[in-house]
């Protein structure tokens, strides 16, 4: 499974047509400790680059975006009750939601590991 990134510091990781979503260890790194987490609805049409959800830390709040459009199929609702797995654990067990695309070619405009470090440095 190949790993995708947005400029706005999310990951995708594709199963089938299915991407689970969630924050780069980078951006976990520059909110600090998250104190709360707001996740899209279940069922819900998300399209790429929407806000569908809030991370607040104890130093900022911030809109969450999607890299991918699609159907919302699940959401970590441990994030509800231990909003920090965001913070220990941002690429395994602080994932956000998980989305089935509706149009797979949108993971080409997104950018491979070795890209998003770079972004991620300047």
């Amino acid at each position: 499974m190949s790993t995708k990134y947005s400029e706005d510091h999310e990951w995708v990781t594709m199963d089938g047509d299915v991407g689970t979503v969630g924050i780069t260890d980078h951006a976990q790194g520059q909110l600090g400790d998250i104190v709360f987490v707001e996740l899209p609805e279940v069922g819900s049409t998300i399209a790429a680059s929407d806000d569908v959800g809030v991370v607040e830390s104890v130093k900022a709040a911030s809109e969450l975006y999607t890299p991918v459009s699609g159907e919302v199929v699940e959401v970590n609702d441990a994030l509800e009750a231990e909003p920090s797995l965001a913070n220990s654990s941002p690429t395994d067990e602080g994932w956000f939601f998980k989305v089935k695309l509706s149009d797979t070619a949108e993971l080409d405009d997104l950018m491979d590991e070795a890209a998003y470090k770079a972004f991620a440095a300047d």
